[in-house]
């Protein structure tokens, strides 16, 4: 009789668990190789972090399940990463971190995630630029204001001399999404007169390349 309880009890467990055998608890990796399935929804997630998988485990290339989701934009997977308590400010081998990267591709509903979350405003990318920096040169208007609102330096210099307001300018296309970035960050104080490394301030370089909007904005600002 005894034999046949034990027996019971171990086939309900299989049965409730049926990707883990008797006794096995979840792994970072498992949960690694369902994040990098396209199709795994939340539910899946939360129950291999109930099965105890490391929510921060790593890949070869340094990538949480967070980041790997946050690559894909996979809203759903990372808000249960988030709310579970993954650390949005992990970063990989080329220094990327959920935050950075979700701020640096546009990827909003994460972004405003990680903001929720803890993410350090102040970390930079491999390049020594905030999130707000790629934002601004690639044209992501939402983003950008979101990051203003939360307090990124709007004036922080990157390791090629450049603020987000000359990435703006100089990598941008001089169209209605990079001139109302730019007029984002003169709103936000952006130092209209702060030079590149070669003393190029940013009214000559949108003078240069024909941006006669974005000049406006930055003449009546008080640009030279």
């Amino acid at each position: 009789m005894r034999g046949s309880l034990v027996s019971l009890v171990v086939a309900l467990v299989v049965t409730a668990h049926p990707t883990m055998s008797v006794g096995q608890r979840a792994s970072g990796k498992d949960l690694l190789r369902a994040v990098m399935t396209k199709d795994v929804d939340a539910a899946r997630i939360r129950d291999l972090l109930s099965e105890g998988a490391d929510i921060d485990a790593r890949d070869e290339a340094g990538r949480t399940a967070l980041l790997i989701a946050t690559h894909d934009n996979r809203i759903a997977v990372a808000r249960a990463l988030i709310e579970a308590g993954a650390d949005v400010n992990a970063k990989d081998r080329i220094d990327d971190s959920p935050y950075l990267y979700a701020g640096a591709h546009g990827h909003l509903e994460i972004l405003k995630m990680t903001l929720a979350h803890g993410a350090d405003v102040k970390s930079t990318n491999r390049y020594g630029g905030t999130a707000l920096i790629p934002a601004s040169e690639r044209g992501h208007v939402d983003t950008v204001r979101t990051l203003i609102e939360a307090g990124v330096d709007v004036d922080h210099v990157n390791n090629l001399g450049w603020t987000a307001l000359l990435e703006a300018i100089i990598l941008g296309d001089g169209g209605e999404r990079h001139q109302r970035i730019v007029g984002f960050l003169v709103k936000a104080g952006a130092d209209v007169n702060l030079a590149d490394r070669d003393g190029v301030k940013p009214l000559q370089h949108a003078r240069s390349r024909g941006y006669r909007e974005i000049e406006a904005i930055l003449a009546s600002a008080g640009a030279r």
